[in-house]
């Protein structure tokens, strides 16, 4: 476990190099190892690497992992303020907080919630993109108007590659490497580090310079942040937790209907996008807690809850471990120990993450004519290793240079990412939701959660709306009665 959590937290910070990708690299190792050592390298693993993403995205603004993208934005503006160490305490205490709860989650609930999560069909989850989508609206700062034309732009790249449904290809233009669709890490990593590096270029003498800062107590203030957003802890924790169980969604989606509800429901919304560390708070606990709420369909049913189950159940076939309800009967003491793993590894993040959070201070002493070049080593390499061509660098540039140009303008790059993540999963459920219901759109209400989900998505849609036309109303009363 130790040597896991070393490799999981070098994986994690490298931009590029995704949570997903080191669990991948673990395969072949775990081989050799009995099952339980073997679950306990890979937990291990993505759970320091899921936090590991959070350094690179506060000190530069480059999340490591597509799960720290939500909240980049938010941990950079503190950096610039001089609160590094606040904002990376903040990522690593709530990270090992969330963790803990998703596996407490994990181990007295499974069955229970694993009956939930199977009740979802295409239309639960057509109306949960839909409800993620909306968090565009909530996360983008300045025009909400700028902030969806910026959530269409991520539909379009995401429609881009094979018609999943009529099997025709979408604006590839003859390429075959764009008949696969844009993948999301190279976009990610285009939109947060290329324009970065762009606009060193475009102005070298005018950055804004970040103060040099001592990265020492990250745990000095923590105590009193976490008892001022408590509830902001429990709320990231059941989001992390519910979202994590339902199969395909995963941390990053958690993530940012973590931050949306946390910026909708806070008293201070106009200090979002500023450094304010509320955001960070639910973030930050349902990026790790989703972890654990993965494994509930994995362990029950076999269901993969995001890309890293899916390698897992993998290994567990591998093992003979055959996931499924009569694992809990037949091997049970499988099960708790996997339980005690994910427990040991979120607690040791604390000490462990520490170290990770000193040893980064460095990178904030390196001046940035020299640190430029380094980031976009690093990018490149991340970008050619998710499918090994250099479409993929291709696909980061573009994507840099599209990213820079909207944030000149005004653009929020926030919704873009958004689009990207959840655009695949809207079609595609929308899709077979209307093949399976011949084109009747009231199916899409026959369900009682779907009805559920389907009525607070159109309210949350239309509130805005009505409330504009009553103030309107009001506003015409008033200056007809004067």
């Amino acid at each position: 476990m130790l040597a896991s959590a070393i490799f999981g937290l070098f994986v994690g910070s490298i931009p590029g190099l995704t949570a997903t990708m080191a669990a991948a690299l673990l395969i072949p190792f775990t081989f050799f190892m009995d099952p339980v050592p073997a679950i306990a390298a890979i937990v291990t693993t993505v759970a320091m690497a899921i936090f590991a993403g959070d350094i690179p995205g506060a000190l530069l603004r480059i999340p490591g992992t597509p799960a720290s993208a939500a909240y980049c934005d938010e941990a950079y503006a503190m950096t610039r303020k001089g609160k590094v160490a606040t904002a990376l305490g903040v990522s690593l205490v709530c990270a090992a907080i969330g963790g803990v709860f998703g596996s407490a989650i994990l181990a007295m609930t499974a069955p229970v919630l694993a009956e939930f999560a199977i009740k979802f069909s295409s239309y639960e989850y057509f109306w949960l993109a839909c409800l993620g989508l909306s968090c565009a609206v909530v996360v983008s700062t300045g025009s909400t108007l700028k902030g969806l034309v910026s959530l269409l732009i991520g539909l379009f790249i995401s429609t881009i590659g094979i018609d999943i449904t009529a099997g025709h290809p979408r604006f590839a233009f003859g390429n075959p490497e764009m008949m696969g669709g844009i993948s999301f890490i190279p976009a990610m990593i285009g939109m947060f580090a290329i324009s970065e590096v762009l606009r060193f270029i475009a102005a070298p003498h005018k950055q804004e310079s970040i103060p040099q800062q001592p990265i020492k107590n990250v745990f000095r203030g923590l105590g009193g942040i976490i008892s001022t957003y408590k509830l902001n802890v429990m709320r990231g924790g059941v989001i992390g937790a519910v979202v994590g169980i339902l199969p395909g969604a995963g941390s990053d989606i958690a993530a940012w209907i973590a931050y949306a509800m946390s910026k909708r429901f806070s008293k201070n919304r106009d200090k979002f996008g500023s450094g304010h560390v509320e955001g960070l708070v639910d973030a930050g606990t349902a990026n790790n807690a989703g972890l654990a709420g993965a494994w509930v369909p994995a362990l029950v049913f076999g269901i993969p809850g995001d890309s890293i189950t899916a390698i897992v159940i993998g290994v567990l076939y591998m093992k003979g471990m055959n996931p499924g309800p009569t694992v809990f009967m037949q091997q049970p003491e499988l099960i708790h120990a996997v339980f005690i793993v994910f427990f040991l590894a979120n607690l040791a993040l604390l000490p462990l993450g520490f170290i990770a959070i000193r040893l980064s201070r460095t990178i904030l002493l390196v001046p940035r004519h020299v640190l430029i070049p380094i980031i976009l080593m690093f990018c490149v390499v991340g970008s050619f290793a998710i499918n090994n061509t250099v479409f993929g660098i291709s696909v980061m540039l573009i994507m840099g240079i599209l990213a820079y140009l909207m944030e000149e303008n005004g653009f929020p790059v926030a919704p873009t990412i958004l689009g990207i993540v959840l655009g695949t999963m809207l079609e595609d459920n929308f899709m077979s939701s209307m093949i399976k219901a011949d084109g009747q759109f009231t199916e899409f209400f026959s369900r009682p959660i779907a009805a559920v989900l389907g009525v607070l998505v159109i309210l949350i849609w239309t509130l805005p709306l009505l409330r504009f036309l009553l103030s309107s109303i009001r506003g015409e009363k008033t200056r007809f009665t004067n």
